[in-house]
């Protein structure tokens, strides 16, 4: 094991600025898969358990959604919650019993609701509610990004080491290029949010900046 006392952060830009692996690269068809930008995890102002890295990516991840959209590509929404009594939380839900637990997230709440800013079209946009970390976890997105040929994940939300992370390797292993903007993506500490940023920039996805994503759209033809 390499010991270091750099920063999550200052690790993670020298992997990103020294490449050891060449990239996934974008393929034909995106998705764009937005997991759980809900109150719960983007208001602290609201709720203990949510955080914010970039202060613009709700802005960042309308626009990319948004772009996605208009070229007729599939953009997905996921947001967690559990039934009133917890009984659908499985194991997850037993290691902590406060107000702000994962299990007490319920069906309908304000907690379970999507950010206010965000711009979701429910005529086009899959939403799906999830009740662990990964976006593909019994939930119908495996079959929805098989049923629109779609060969590139573009993934937002949080967090970066949870639920966005489970999200990008699950990505992976159904055999997806799997992209990760930086900007697009958050965590409760920096050190949490870098560190795991480098693994799967090293292992699992692209990590890139949006703006990348945001020229690639513009240039997506179909």
């Amino acid at each position: 094991m390499i010991r270091s006392n750099r920063t999550a952060r200052e690790i993670f830009d020298e992997a990103r600025n020294n490449p050891a692996r060449k990239r996934f690269g974008f393929g034909g068809k995106p998705a764009i898969v937005n997991v759980d930008p809900q109150k719960s995890y983007t208001r602290p102002d609201l709720f203990e358990t949510a955080y914010v890295t970039d202060p613009r990516q709700m802005e960042h991840i309308n626009r990319i959604s948004t772009k996605a959209r208009d070229r007729g590509l599939p953009v997905v929404w996921t947001r967690v919650a559990y039934m009133n009594n917890a009984a659908d939380c499985g194991v997850w839900g037993t290691r902590t019993d406060t107000p702000d637990s994962l299990q007490n997230i319920k069906y309908g709440s304000d907690r379970h609701e999507f950010d206010d800013r965000l711009d979701i079209n429910p005529d086009v946009d899959a939403v799906y509610t999830k009740r662990m970390p990964s976006a593909f976890f019994e939930t119908p997105l495996a079959s929805f990004l098989t049923w629109h040929r779609v060969d590139t994940v573009i993934v937002t939300g949080g967090s970066t080491s949870g639920c966005v992370r489970a999200t990008a390797v699950d990505a992976l292993s159904h055999g997806y290029r799997t992209i990760v903007p930086v900007e697009c993506v958050a965590d409760k500490h920096e050190s949490y949010h870098f560190a795991n940023l480098t693994d799967l920039l090293i292992k699992y996805a692209d990590v890139v900046g949006v703006a990348e994503v945001d020229t690639w759209l513009d240039e997506y033809e179909g």
